[in-house]
């Protein structure tokens, strides 16, 4: 089976992701620039985000690069990752209009601990599925960040129990670290590296 169907269907929800993202955003109730101070938090967690989804596009993007053929397990395995990417919205929306209490930001956490725990699944399949000297395998090599960031969310979860704001920071950082590229699976397209 090819992989046009897989990336389309995967664009198409990271795309209605965003789009009920934003939809999120209110207008405020008055006309001063002082309004605008009372949707800091929703906005602040709507850049968020949108750089979370947006690094998963784009790194989702590089790694369906590499896959000469979709099997069932790397469908489901991509249907597993678009199911918490799917909740992004809803605990954005949740831990934001609550201004970052305990349990909304725990939540906040989790998804993102669960997907990136499904991302690294999908990696897993698409690497089973292509062998151990595959391009995507040999690009991620030991996979310092895919397995930082579980460690850190863990990290930021916890922290969120005694305070908000080091959760926040936590997230903060991990998105940090995925946004400076990562040029490693286009480094061993563009070395035209055989299968």
């Amino acid at each position: 089976m090819g992989k046009g169907r897989l990336e389309a269907f995967s664009d198409g929800v990271i795309a209605v992701i965003i789009t009920i993202m934003v939809l999120e955003l209110k207008v405020p109730r008055g006309t001063r620039l002082d309004d605008l101070v009372e949707l800091a938090p929703v906005f602040f967690s709507y850049v968020l985000s949108y750089l979370y989804v947006g690094i998963y596009w784009n790194n989702h993007h590089h790694m369906l690069h590499t896959v000469q053929r979709v099997t069932g397990g790397i469908l489901w395995a991509n249907l597993h990752l678009l199911f918490w990417l799917s909740l992004i919205p809803f605990t954005t929306d949740w831990m934001a209009e609550n201004r970052f209490a305990t349990w909304p930001t725990f939540a906040y956490g989790l998804v993102l601990l669960l997907a990136a725990l499904s991302y690294t699944l999908l990696q897993w399949c698409v690497i089973r599925t292509h062998g151990t000297d595959s391009l995507l395998a040999r690009a991620v090599g030991a996979d310092l960040k895919g397995k930082l960031s579980p460690v850190l969310y863990v990290t930021a979860i916890a922290l969120g129990f005694v305070a908000a704001w080091l959760a926040l920071a936590i997230y903060v950082l991990v998105a940090l670290i995925w946004l400076i590229p990562d040029r490693r699976i286009e480094k061993v397209v563009r070395a035209g590296a055989p299968e």
